[in-house]
């Protein structure tokens, strides 16, 4: 079992290597350059050749040497990696590590609260329609969950957006809090972050309801046919103990393990949702970060987003077999 933890740790390692080399890449091969702009700016305000205001651009706000191979780019890149510096914003001209300090809270808050919900609200309706076939409620979660899988996050984001926060006025149109009050533990602040934050985590409760409903109803199916839910049936007792004790709890395990996996899916996907609100938060600024063509920000934000998600994985993968002992056999194996 160890020696598997291990192997999972090292597989887990190069991939994010791979994906950080990935990043690196594909950021110093995007179309635009922000340099370019910065440079001239420079070179109007300084009274200095355009060349020689693109090295210091270079120099002061990349933080390396323009003359350097790509190669000695990529090993600054990664050396800076290992000690934990994620890079500078040119155009906010903080380091990237500041940046990720003040959204990662944010954008966590709603994920995990959004995912909580949903998984409760969507495991209740999935054990429901399993243990109560051809009713009307299965077909009407089932077509509910299509819908909203076929429906870009996205656009459920922009219809509670205009509708009740344009249109109805119901809920604020930026922020994570209102900017009168002062951070702190306080009934005040605390209520005005949960009424900034309620219109981002419906977006997410609305889209991953059905998700979570059928997966549940799968997995508990799938309970239903096992002879000791047969024979609970058999002696029987009471429909809320059988759905609870015996269904419930052994198909839950397969389904609560796609937690971790769902809010690295769901990190990698806060970016649309985060910009419709103007919720500071992650997908907020790496929104900012491509729409400006800011290269460090954009490599730093990518980076803490994959790594985000190769974690998730890695940490389902590890504690699975100690939750379900089915897997634990098969890893025995």
């Amino acid at each position: 079992m160890l020696w598997r933890i291990i192997k999972r740790i090292i597989y887990a390692f190069f991939t994010l290597l791979i994906s950080a080399s990935i990043t690196f890449y594909l950021v110093y091969n995007i179309p635009g350059n922000v340099i370019d702009v910065m440079a001239a700016q420079l070179s109007e305000s300084m009274g200095i050749p355009f060349e020689e205001a693109k090295k210091i651009a270079l120099s002061y706000y990349i933080g390396y040497d323009p003359n350097k191979p790509l190669l000695e780019r990529y090993i600054d890149y990664l050396a800076n990696l290992l000690r934990g510096n994620l890079g500078y914003s040119i155009l906010l001209k903080v380091s990237v590590n500041e940046v990720v300090v003040q959204a990662l809270p944010w954008t966590l808050f709603v994920l995990s609260t959004s995912l909580l919900v949903s998984f409760a609200i969507g495991v209740m309706l999935g054990l429901i329609i399993a243990w109560r076939r051809r009713t009307v409620l299965e077909p009407v979660v089932t077509a509910y969950a299509s819908f909203t899988d076929a429906m870009p996050d996205f656009v459920t984001a922009m219809l509670l957006y205009m509708f009740l926060a344009v249109r109805l006025g119901w809920f604020p149109m930026k922020g994570a809090y209102d900017e009168k009050l002062t951070p702190g533990l306080y009934p005040a602040f605390i209520f005005s972050v949960l009424y900034h934050a309620t219109l981002p985590i419906l977006a997410y409760v609305i889209e991953h309801i059905g998700f979570w409903a059928l997966l549940m109803k799968g997995s508990a199916a799938s309970v239903l046919e096992e002879d000791f839910v047969k024979a609970a049936e058999a002696r029987g007792l009471p429909e809320r103990r059988l759905l609870t004790a015996y269904v419930g709890r052994v198909a839950i395990l397969p389904v609560a393990v796609m937690l971790a996996i769902q809010l690295g899916v769901m990190l990698g996907g806060s970016t649309i949702i985060e910009t419709v609100f103007n919720y500071p938060g992650m997908g907020y600024f790496f929104t900012y970060a491509t729409t400006n063509l800011d290269y460090g920000l954009m490599q730093g934000l990518f980076f803490v987003i994959i790594a985000g998600i190769i974690i998730a994985n890695l940490i389902v993968e590890i504690i699975y077999p100690f939750i379900d002992p089915r897997a634990r056999r098969e890893a025995a194996r």
